[in-house]
C-alpha cells in the first residue's frame, strides 16, 4: 500500500511544482491513510484520494484597484474550491504578500478534512489575495475588496461557497466584500461569515478559534488527569487566534506568558491578562505587525528575532502560521518538558517535527482538529443566517465547546479503531478522510 502513497504524492508533485506547502499536507494525510485503505481497498479502486488532491474547481483572477493617490495596482485574487462532497465550499479568505496558489491549495486541502471532523454540513475551500490591508488607508482596502468582489461574486453563494475571514481579513474587511456582494446581486444572504454583529453576524465568532483551541487543549490534558489550572502557557502570534486562545486559558485558570510576531517574542512572568488582553485587539488594528509595542507598554522582556518556544512552559499554543515549529524548535520544547502541544495555526508544525513529538510521546494534536472551532462557529452563523435568529453568546460557547469536545472523541475513537491509540494526527486524518470519502462514493463518480 505504501507504492500506492508514495505514487500519489509522486504524481502531486510532477502536477503541482514549486507548492511545498500544498505538499506537506499531502504527505502528512497520506500516511495516516495507509492503514485505510489496507482495511477498505474500494477507496483505493474509486481513486478517492487521487479526487481528494485535485480541487474541483480552481479560480484565479486580477483585481485591479486604485491607491488614494490615484496610481493603479494590479493583485491576484484566487478561490480555491477543493470539495463539496458534505456541503458547499467553506472556508477563509486571506490577504497578505505572501499569499501565493500553493499556499491556499494547501490551506484548502486542510479545510476539507477539518470541516468534515466539525460534523458540519460544509465542503472545503479557501481563497485571497496577495494584497496586504499593513499600511493601507480603509478607503484603499474598500476599493480593493469592492475590485475583488467585482469577479469573486459570480462564483460564490449561501448554498455553493460561502467565504470568511482568515489573516488580514476581518470584520472591516468582510463589511467591504459583503457590500460589494449586496449590490452586485441585489440580496442579502449569509454568503459571508465573520459579518458585524448588527448585520447577520455571530457571537463568539472573532474568539472562536482561539476559544476552540483551549476546549480541544483542555480534553487532552484530561486523558492525563489534570487541567488548565495552574499550567504556563506559551502562544504564539497575536491576532484573533492568540487573543482568543488567551483569554479562555485565564478563564480555565492558566497563566499565558509569551505573544509573538514577525518581529520576535515578549515574555510576560506575571501572565497576559486584564488589560493586557484588550491591549492585543490594539496591537492587532495597529496595522504595525510587531509585538514589540506590548513590551514597551507593560515594562516586560521582548526577545528579537526569536520565538516563544525558548521558554520552559507546560502548554504550547501555535497560534501564528503555517511551520512555525521546526524539528530544532520541536526539540526543545520537548527539552523545556512541555506536556502538550495544541495547534492553533494551520500546520505550524513540519512533519520532523510533528515526529520529535510523536517519539517523545507528549500530547500533539494537528490544526485541523484541533483549530477547527473557527469554521465551527462561522457554520454556526450560517444556521442563524438561515433561521434570521441570533443566539446569544452563551449559547455560541456551549456548542462550540459541545464541538470540539466531539471532534477530540472522535480523533481518540478513531486512533484507537486504527491500531494508533493516543495518535490525535491518525486520529483527525482517518475520521476527516472517512466522511468525505463515503461521501463521494455515494454521489458517483463526481
Amino acid at each position: 500500500m505504501s507504492e500506492y502513497i508514495q505514487k500519489i504524492l509522486a504524481e502531486v508533485k510532477a502536477k503541482n511544482p514549486n507548492e511545498p506547502e500544498f505538499h506537506q499536507a499531502i504527505q502528512e494525510v497520506t500516511e495516516s491513510l495507509k492503514i485505510v485503505f489496507d482495511r477498505h481497498p474500494e477507496y483505493q479502486s474509486a481513486k478517492i484520494l487521487e479526487r481528494m488532491v485535485e480541487p474541483e474547481r480552481l479560480i484565479m483572477f486580477r483585481v485591479p484597484w486604485m491607491d488614494d493617490q490615484g496610481e493603479i495596482h494590479i493583485n491576484r485574487g484566487f478561490r480555491i474550491e477543493m470539495n463539496s462532497a458534505i456541503g458547499p465550499y467553506k472556508g477563509g479568505l486571506r490577504f497578505h504578500s505572501s499569499v501565493t496558489l500553493g499556499i491556499l491549495k494547501f490551506l484548502a486541502f486542510e479545510q476539507v478534512f477539518k470541516n468534515s471532523l466539525t460534523t458540519l454540513p460544509m465542503g472545503g475551500g479557501k481563497g485571497g489575495s496577495d494584497f496586504s490591508p499593513k499600511g493601507k488607508s480603509d478607503n484603499e482596502i474598500m476599493r480593493f475588496c469592492q475590485s475583488f468582489m467585482t469577479e469573486l461574486f459570480r462564483h460564490i453563494g449561501p448554498n455553493t461557497d460561502v467565504p470568511a475571514g482568515d489573516i488580514g481579513v476581518g470584520t472591516r474587511e468582510i463589511g467591504y466584500l459583503f457590500g460589494q456582494y449586496k449590490r452586485l446581486k441585489n440580496e442579502f444572504t449569509g454568503v459571508l461569515t465573520g459579518k458585524g454583529l448588527n448585520w447577520g453576524g455571530s457571537l463568539v465568532r472573532p474568539e472562536a478559534t482561539g476559544y476552540g483551541v483551549v476546549y480541544f487543549a483542555e480534553e487532552m490534558l484530561k486523558t492525563k488527569g489534570t487541567s488548565f489550572d495552574g499550567k504556563t502557557v506559551a502562544v504564539s502570534g497575536f491576532g484573533n487566534v492568540a487573543w482568543g486562545a488567551v483569554q479562555k486559558v485565564n478563564d480555565l485558570g492558566g497563566k499565558v506568558v509569551t505573544l509573538s510576531g514577525p518581529d520576535g517574542y515578549i515574555y510576560d512572568p506575571d501572565g497576559i491578562k486584564g488589560e493586557k488582553v484588550d491591549y492585543m485587539l490594539r496591537l492587532r488594528s495597529s496595522n504595525k505587525d510587531i509585538v514589540e509595542d506590548y513590551a514597551k507598554e507593560f515594562n516586560v522582556e521582548f526577545f528579537a528575532g526569536r520565538k516563544p518556544w525558548e521558554v520552559k512552559v507546560d502548554v504550547v499554543l501555535p497560534c501564528a502560521t503555517q511551520n512555525e515549529i521546526l524539528e530544532e524548535d520541536a526539540k526543545q520544547i520537548v527539552e523545556n518538558g512541555t506536556m502538550c502541544v495544541c495547534e492553533g495555526a494551520n500546520m505550524p508544525t513540519t512533519i520532523e517535527g510533528v515526529k520529535v513529538f510523536h517519539e517523545a510521546g507528549i500530547l500533539y494534536a494537528p490544526g485541523k482538529a484541533s483549530n477547527a472551532g473557527g469554521v465551527a462557529t462561522s457554520g454556526l452563523e450560517m444556521s442563524q443566517n438561515s433561521m434570521r435568529l441570533p443566539w446569544p453568546s452563551k449559547e455560541v460557547d456551549e456548542r462550540l465547546r459541545e464541538i470540539m469536545i466531539r471532534i477530540h472523541n472522535t480523533c481518540i475513537t478513531t486512533a484507537d479503531r486504527f491500531g494508533t491509540p493516543g495518535n490525535y494526527v491518525n486520529g483527525a486524518n482517518i475520521a476527516g478522510f472517512l466522511k468525505v470519502a463515503d461521501a463521494m462514493l455515494d454521489q458517483g463518480l463526481v
